[in-house]
């Protein structure tokens, strides 16, 4: 505590050193005028000062008076916390007419109030850090008193207690917690649009909230309908819709009478797949809604109108009935992970779109190079997801799934529209005037998500991507252009996405035995013929449009290593590290002998009375590029932590992180670090995992971890011991990162029953985080649901289950985890 007395203290200066407790000349000057009119006018202000008051005379003089005093004021006592916490200052200012706070020393902070008593949330910070306030109170004269005092500020604390394993059809989240439903599925965006029946008998999911809500982003919305990336109170939510739980969205289920499913049905499952924009806003103190008939509510389906951008666009792999010069496409599917970018857009990725395809007997119609990259892709279903090409119409909503090679050419015909899918997709949330852009320079293949780096101006824009399906690489591009400061806030946004996301080198990821790395460029003339495998002869690269149509091939060709399904990828907002989930493997894609340091591990993984062999827990790795460049050719890498069940896993050689019940996880998917804009993403910032598991889902429903993570290097060198089903053993060395602790990993969220965890972002000030819960009830029936979530949220335990987001938010007001 520091305050003003008016006892004198000795020294050689001006001061008297008589120790009684009467005024001093210089006390009095002090008090009479400012510090700066006593600094910048010397011994002319001390004797004006001197000369104009009336409260000092010769000596002698019995009319001296006493002068006005300042009012005696406290700061209050100097006190450690953490970063995110909340922070009160609390001065007290005697006879003061008014007080205030203001901020002298260390990172600045928004203080919140005004008068004797403010607030603030400590910042984000890496080491230490002090912080200073003076607290200032002014009588009627205006002669002010101060005090000042000291708020040090220590790194971030996982400020939870870890929600145990649950089996429960509810979201549970910690104590001090709360949790409200947002939108839902088959909940209306438009005017007009009746309620969600909720009994199979719905239509219009065009104007509705599709099914298997993913990958979400919340993009700040101005009081006037503007974009402000700093507005914590209203937005658009923008999110993926992957796929369906098809058995709820029908009375009874799905029917192919004949053979042949019916419009309205298949329109219906086609509809909700997607994205969807929706505007959410803060009703005060934190109380969530959507509002159904914005103008700025949206969906985008697969039949939305696309433009194709990037190298591959025009060329003859995209050519299709449609779009005859190939510069055009219709929709988007099987949209799972996502990213955003420094501009304003959100970017969705195309995952699993090759089952939807009907493509078989037509090999005669074919080339080889065509044949082996269809295998290659898996585009070789007999029938597609859902059967949706049956549909006995010629509407082009339907048609566009038989991908065969049935006319003349590519124009009479949809045999290229698989070639139309398997991109990254750039929208703009702010315009639905603005057809989304497919940026072919990324690549197609099974995208998960599209991470862009952080973004510092004379440096190269990055974008790391995973592409997920066992075996699979990791992905990342450079664009040409450095980063431009000026680009953040220019109006029109997809303009700014040609110049950034267009133009680049592609390359993919391959990780050496020593904890280096390469990035290898797929690039015309540096890619070599891919060998022949199995059937399919050798594949020769015609151009850079054929790199970028086939990257799997290419990246095959250059020597690439297979990851164990690679996922999300997440960047670091103060290192620049990069994240990638590999959310599992088994035992035919990953066997003993096929393990390498980066993908380490085969063993055998219990569930019940059963046990699966491979990578079943998946694992967590982390790189950084050479120099914290990101047009840089080569990294280090660890392993940031293994997936494991704590009750049963091998501790030296499968829970090698040491997880405890508090913190086991199985199946990393989802991945986010939180926002740099709160002190949740400052510092040292909270990294999110999100699970997608099935081998954990005896003990435990899916579930969301908040953790504190090092940085690369922060373990070190592991050689450990795997065993196959016949006991057979093989060694593996590795790189490990620093174990697990529960002050640095606990478990934030479980989901109800047969769900996925996937989806997660905060509003700009993290103190709400919208997480999606996928698919409960999965494995259910329409007359007997596994699951009635959401409506058991609220303890109802009836009606068919729906994905949903939720919305999380503390109890007393302040930032998610901290």
């Amino acid at each position: 505590m520091n305050e003003h007395t008016r006892l004198s203290l000795y020294t050689d200066g001006d001061v008297d050193t008589n120790q009684s407790g009467n005024r001093s000349l210089e006390s009095i000057v002090r008090e009479r005028f400012s510090r700066r009119a006593t600094m910048l006018g010397g011994l002319r202000a001390s004797a004006l000062a001197f000369l104009g008051t009336g409260m000092l005379a010769a000596c002698g003089d019995d009319d001296s008076k006493t002068p006005p005093e300042g009012p005696t004021v406290s700061a209050g006592e100097n006190v450690t916390t953490t970063a995110g916490k909340m922070v009160t200052l609390k001065g007290t200012a005697g006879s003061a007419a008014s007080a205030r706070w203001s901020q002298d020393g260390g990172p600045a902070v928004q203080l919140i109030g005004t008068g004797d008593t403010v607030s603030f949330f400590a910042p984000g910070v890496a080491e230490e850090t002090e912080l200073s306030f003076v607290f200032i109170g002014t009588n009627a004269q205006n002669i002010s008193g101060t005090a000042t005092t000291k708020v040090k500020v220590q790194p971030a604390v996982l400020g939870f207690t870890a929600v145990p394993h649950s089996l429960e059809d509810l979201v549970v989240v910690p104590e001090g917690y709360s949790v409200t439903v947002m939108t839902r599925l088959g909940d209306p965006l438009a005017a007009g649009v009746s309620a969600y029946a909720n009994d199979g008998t719905d239509s219009n999911f065009a104007q509705r909230i599709g099914d298997h809500g993913d990958a979400l982003h919340f993009f700040g919305l101005s009081a006037s309908g503007t974009r402000d990336e700093s507005n914590s109170v209203r937005g658009l939510l923008m999110q993926n819709h992957e796929n369906l739980n098809v058995q709820y969205l029908h009375p009874d289920g799905p029917t192919a009478p004949g053979g042949a499913r019916p419009a309205d049905e298949a329109r219906k499952e086609i509809e909700a797949h997607g994205v969807s924009v929706t505007e959410y806003r803060d009703n005060g103190d934190r109380n969530w809604s959507y509002v159904q008939d914005s103008a700025f509510n949206r969906r985008i389906t697969p039949m939305t109108e696309m433009e194709l951008h990037g190298p591959a666009a025009g060329s003859s792999f995209m050519v299709t009935t449609f779009s005859t010069n190939g510069t055009k496409g219709r929709g988007t599917i099987n949209n799972c992970a996502n990213g955003h970018t420094g501009w304003g857009t959100g970017l969705t990725c195309e995952e699993n779109w090759a089952g939807y395809f009907l493509r078989s007997g037509d090999d005669g119609s074919r080339t080889p190079a065509e044949l082996t990259a269809l295998r290659r892709y898996g585009v070789t279903s007999s029938s597609g997801n859902y059967s949706w090409s049956s549909v006995a119409s010629s509407d082009p909503m339907f048609r566009k799934w038989d991908a065969r090679a049935t006319g003349a050419d590519a124009t009479q015909d949809y045999r290229n529209e698989p070639n139309q899918y398997g991109w990254v997709v750039e929208i703009d949330p702010y315009d639905p005037t603005k057809a989304p852009r497919k940026r072919t320079a990324l690549g197609r293949m099974g995208h998960e998500g599209a991470w862009v780096s952080n973004l510092t101006a004379g440096k190269k824009v990055a974008v790391y991507m995973g592409d997920d399906s066992r075996g699979e690489y990791l992905y990342k591009f450079v664009s040409d252009a450095a980063w431009s400061a000026a680009d953040a806030n220019a109006t029109d946004r997809l303009a700014v996405g040609d110049k950034y996301l267009d133009k680049g080198t592609l390359y993919v990821a391959q990780f050496n035995a020593d904890g280096s790395g390469k990035w290898l460029p797929l690039v015309a003339g540096q890619v070599p013929a891919r060998p022949a495998v199995g059937a399919d002869p050798a594949y020769t690269f015609a151009n850079q449009a054929d790199i970028l149509v086939n990257a799997r091939l290419a990246a095959d060709a250059v020597g690439a290593t297979p990851m164990d399904r690679p996922e999300w990828t997440a960047v670091h907002p103060q290192t620049g590290e990069v994240y990638l989930t590999l959310t599992n493997s088994n035992a035919s894609a990953r066997p003993l002998n096929g393990t390498n340091a980066a993908n380490p591990r085969h063993y055998g993984a219990v569930k019940g009375s059963s046990t699966s062999y491979g990578n079943a827990n998946g694992h967590i790795i982390r790189l950084e590029e050479n120099g914290a460049d990101t047009a840089a050719t080569s990294f280090t890498w660890d392993i940031y932590l293994f997936g494991a069940d704590a009750a049963d896993a091998d501790p030296t050689n499968v829970n090698i992180s040491n997880l405890d019940a508090s913190n086991d996880f199985s199946s990393p998917d989802g991945l986010w670090f939180s926002r740099d804009q709160n002190s949740a993403g400052q510092g040292k910032p909270l990294l999110w995992i999100q699970t997608d598991d099935g081998a954990l889902t005896d003990r435990t429903n899916n579930q969301m971890l908040a953790a504190l993570p090092g940085s690369v290097g922060d373990g070190g060198a592991r050689t450990i011991t795997n065993t196959g089903s016949g006991g057979a053993t093989a060694t593996q060395a590795t790189i490990v990162g620093a174990p697990a602790t529960g002050a640095t990993l606990k478990r934030f969220l479980v989901g109800p029953k047969e769900c996925e965890l996937t989806g997660v972002d905060t509003t700009p000030d993290g103190r709400t985080i919208f997480v999606g819960i996928q698919h409960p009830g999965e494995d259910g029936t329409p007359t007997a649901p596994s699951s009635n979530w959401p409506q058991s949220q609220d303890g109802t335990a009836s009606g068919r289950p729906r994905s949903a987001v939720v919305a999380i938010t503390k109890d007393d007001g302040g930032i998610i985890g901290l």
